[in-house]
């Protein structure tokens, strides 16, 4: 499982012009879920999510997380995430979960950040075409993988 995590100010996501999700301060996640992802790994990379502090204290510091910023999450499925790059120039997509795998971790993804922060989970559509804007605060960009956990 990968993870790209946006420090946000704003973020939002339209599916056939219509806003499907948004929120103000908090984390854009990009999700990405390959064939060997299982629930240890919904339930390692969720954690790591909700507790990551990289928010501003009063020192300027980055030690506050979402639950001390009040933060939200808009979630958004990438299988792009997983692209092999290695052979001409176009991508190849093999590693990515095929749907059937994908949908039931993606919506594990979403319980288990629901429950760790006691809150709603803005997302988008697995599989759909979608319109993502957002504000990345500082920037702040941080990217995870669960094979790779640094």
């Amino acid at each position: 499982m990968r993870a790209i995590i946006q420090r946000v100010s704003e973020a939002s996501v339209k599916i056939n012009g219509h806003k499907n999700g948004s929120i103000g301060i908090g984390f854009m996640v990009l999700l990405g879920i390959e064939d060997a992802d299982t629930k240890e790994d919904v339930d390692w990379l969720s954690q790591k999510i909700a507790n990551m502090r990289v928010f501003s204290d009063e020192n300027g510091l980055m030690n506050k997380s979402l639950a001390d910023v009040d933060g939200n999450i808009l979630l958004i499925s990438q299988f792009t995430l997983f692209a092999s790059t290695k052979k001409g120039n176009r991508p190849g997509f093999t590693r990515s979960a095929k749907p059937e795998k994908a949908i039931p971790l993606y919506e594990a993804f979403i319980k288990a950040l629901e429950t760790l922060l006691n809150k709603r989970i803005e997302t988008g559509e697995f599989g759909a075409d979608m319109k993502v804007s957002l504000v990345n605060d500082g920037p702040v960009t941080i990217m995870m993988d669960t094979k790779d956990k640094e």
